[in-house]
C-alpha cells in the first residue's frame, strides 16, 4: 500500500477526505491536504495530526515534521468526484493540451460525466477530458 492509499483509507475512516499529499525530501516535511463537508477547523487538524503521527509511526514511515491543513479556499480539484461536489463554481484550470490554442481556462464548471467535464467559459460551453487536466483549482469568492 501506497502512502497516499494509506493515508487515504485511514482519513476516510476517521471523515475526512485526502486532497493532496506533499513531500519535501530536503527538509523530511509530509504535508497533507484534507477537506470534509462543511470545511476543517483547528481541532480537526489537531485530530487528524495526532492520529497520523502514530499510524505513521506503526507503519514505520520516516519523515521530519507533519503539517495538516485545509486545502484553502483555491482548493485543488483532482478527482471526477471533486468536480462533481463543485458543480457550478468557477474554477481555473491548466490544460496539458491547447484547446483553441488556450492552455489557461477560467469558467463556471456546469456538469461532470464520464470523465468529461463541461466547462462554461465567457457564455460558451467547452467540453474538456479530465485526463486533459493539469492543474485545477477553486477560484475563491472574496
Amino acid at each position: 500500500m501506497t502512502l497516499e492509499e494509506l493515508l487515504e483509507t485511514t482519513l476516510k475512516g476517521m471523515g475526512y477526505e485526502l486532497v493532496e499529499v506533499e513531500q519535501l525530501a530536503h527538509s523530511k516535511l509530509l504535508r497533507i491536504f484534507v477537506d470534509k463537508e462543511g470545511g476543517i477547523s483547528i481541532d480537526d487538524c489537531v485530530a487528524i495530526s495526532n492520529h497520523l503521527s502514530r499510524l505513521l509511526a506503526v507503519e514505520n514511515i520516516d519523515y521530519g515534521r507533519l503539517e495538516v491543513s485545509s486545502p484553502g479556499l483555491d482548493r485543488p480539484l483532482r478527482k471526477e468526484a471533486d468536480f462533481l461536489r463543485f458543480k457550478g463554481e468557477t474554477i481555473k484550470l491548466k490544460l496539458r493540451v491547447p484547446i483553441q490554442g488556450q492552455r489557461n481556462l477560467v469558467g463556471i464548471l456546469r456538469e461532470v460525466n464520464d470523465g468529461i467535464i463541461k466547462l462554461e467559459v465567457e457564455g460558451k460551453l467547452l467540453d474538456l477530458e479530465l485526463s486533459n487536466l493539469g492543474k485545477a483549482r477553486l477560484v475563491p469568492k472574496l
